[in-house]
């Protein structure tokens, strides 16, 4: 495990700190304003290093979160979907979406059972295994579970408001026998 050092920055925010393997230390300091530095630094002994500073904002920090591995739920919901038949997958809610604004609802109760919305994740919060009746809005990220063709549908749903039960084939044409048949 890595220690962390935190150390609150009066008037700025917050700077957490760790030793790396090889003697680097790495930081990030989080603004009150939601904007992050990462940082990379040596001992204020060795004048010849480096420092490398890097600024992000809000959606950026937590997509280099992501990329190193910051939650432990996506580790945890990517080995659910190793199993056959289970699609694991998540919706990010744009204003133009149907579902915008709206109750989440009952996918079973508009006739698509064996498709559940596990949590929808607003902001730095996730609000697991969420009513029928929680307000589903612009930024939202719904966390749906079910099979893929289900989850699919239910996607089209969020997206139009609309469930189509009509398969997507085109009927194939009749034709007669062939002559002398």
């Amino acid at each position: 495990m890595v220690d962390v050092r935190r150390v609150k920055l009066p008037g700025v925010g917050i700077l957490h700190t760790f030793v790396t393997g090889d003697g680097g230390k790495v930081g990030v300091i989080t603004h009150r304003s939601g904007a992050s530095d990462l940082v990379s630094f040596t001992d204020a002994d060795d004048q010849d290093a480096g420092k490398v500073s890097l600024r992000l904002d809000e959606d950026e920090a937590h997509t280099l979160a992501e990329l190193l591995g910051g939650t432990r739920i996506t580790e945890s919901l990517s080995g659910l979907e190793q199993l056959p038949g289970l699609s694991i997958d998540w919706y990010h809610v744009d204003y133009e979406d149907q579902i915008a604004g709206q109750p989440l609802g009952s996918m079973t109760a508009r006739g698509l059972p064996g498709v559940t919305v596990v949590a929808v994740v607003r902001g730095d919060s996730a609000n697991p295994a969420p009513d029928e009746d929680f307000r589903v809005f612009p930024g939202d990220t719904l966390v749906v579970a079910g099979a893929p063709e289900k989850v699919a549908k239910a996607f089209s749903f969020y997206r139009t408001g609309e469930l189509s039960s009509k398969p997507t084939t085109a009927a194939i044409p009749v034709q007669d026998a062939p002559p002398g048949r």
